[in-house]
Order: C-alpha cells, then sequence, then structure tokens
C-alpha cells in the first residue's frame, strides 16, 4: 500500500519551519527527519509511525488505535503505529507530529 499523500501534506504543515527537517521515502513510506533522525512518516500501512520516548510507550499506547510497531515479529518500545482515525482533526495529528518531533530533537545529529 501506499502511503495517504495528503496525511503527508497535512505533516508537512505541522513541519513547516522545523530546522534541519528532511524527508525521506522509507518504511514504504515517507519519513519526515530531525538532524537525520526519523521523527514521524506517513505510513504505507496507514496513518502515522512516529518515534517516542521509549519509557514513555506505555502511556502514550491507546489500542487499537495508538499501538506499538512491530518489527520482525517483535513490538519496539520507541515506535508507535497511530491509525487514521487518530489523527482526522488536525489538533490530534499535531499532538503525535510534535510527540515524534520532540524525541528526534532530543537525539544526537547522525
Amino acid at each position: 500500500m501506499a502511503y495517504d499523500q495528503v496525511l503527508a501534506e497535512r505533516i508537512r504543515g505541522v513541519v513547516q519551519g522545523e530546522r534541519d527537517l528532511t524527508e525521506q521515502r522509507m518504511f514504504g513510506g515517507l519519513a519526515f527527519l530531525v538532524h537525520g533522525s526519523m521523527a514521524v512518516a506517513a505510513s504505507g500501512e496507514g496513518g502515522l509511525m512516529l518515534r517516542c520516548d521509549p519509557a514513555e510507550t506505555e502511556a502514550l499506547l491507546d489500542p487499537p488505535r495508538v499501538r506499538r510497531v512491530e518489527m520482525r515479529g517483535r513490538e519496539m518500545d520507541g515506535w508507535l503505529r497511530v491509525s487514521d482515525e487518530a489523527v482526522a482533526a488536525d489538533e490530534d495529528l499535531r499532538r503525535w507530529v510534535t510527540v515524534g518531533l520532540e524525541y528526534a530533537r532530543s537525539l544526537p545529529p547522525t
């Protein structure tokens, strides 16, 4: 499945003006990176894939709308899948994108 281009445009509206921001196709979607670290992506599976502080993963979960990313059969702390439904409102999208941006800003440049 291709990523949602409308969602990618909505993300661009939120990240506009972010310093050291780049876009890159990855994980079947379009990722937005800060200082070379992925913050958030319009996922090829729909919705968002985003990074967060691994220590905050549990507090951010809201199944089935927000769940851990599964990589190679293993659920990963610090990586979330956020459903389309959970980002339908602009305010909700901004909230989730901000989570990813804040975490990416906290990482050393790559």
